[in-house]
């Protein structure tokens, strides 16, 4: 319980800040789109939604910690949604991102999801995977190859 109970205060202030106070800050005065745009735009959101709960169960089941740096967890998390992606939570937030911007069809939002991009991409090449090099080393290394930093890899069938 008390588990939970951190990772639903994370939630509530990094990504519900990050993925939806700054995105309705921002397009505060834009109408909401209609027809195929706002389904875009609501379909995108829950994707996000679902995939960054399934990043943060995952990471409190199988790593015993939260998506907090204070309390990250205590074993390298492989396993579920963290199979295709080694960082679903970044992709779930833009995934958000995107929905809100299809949702509002506000291109400030598309700005502010690009320099999260960068800020992610800034911020897990230079902390978080030397980080967890040293952390989990060898272990790191083959899931680091065998899995790709934000999207799945395409596995290539040998060829004769």
């Amino acid at each position: 319980m008390k588990l939970f109970l951190k990772v639903a205060l994370f939630t509530l202030v990094v990504p519900g800040t990050i993925a939806v106070l700054v995105p309705l800050l921002i397009k505060w005065d834009r109408p909401v789109a209609e027809g195929p745009t706002l389904w875009l735009g609501v379909c995108l959101l829950a994707l996000g939604t679902l995939l960054y709960l399934r990043s943060v169960w995952d990471f409190a089941v199988s790593g015993g910690g939260t998506p907090a740096p204070i309390d990250a967890p205590k074993r390298l998390v492989t396993n579920g949604i963290y199979r295709y992606s080694r960082n679903p939570i970044y992709v779930a937030v833009l995934i958000a991102i995107a929905g809100w911007t299809s949702l509002f069809q506000a291109p400030l939002l598309l700005v502010y999801g690009g320099a999260l991009f960068a800020l992610y991409s800034f911020f897990v090449q230079r902390h978080e995977e030397p980080h967890l090099a040293r952390e989990f080393g060898e272990e790191y290394t083959a899931y680091k190859a065998s899995t790709g930093r934000w999207l799945p890899r395409l596995r290539r069938k040998n060829r004769l």
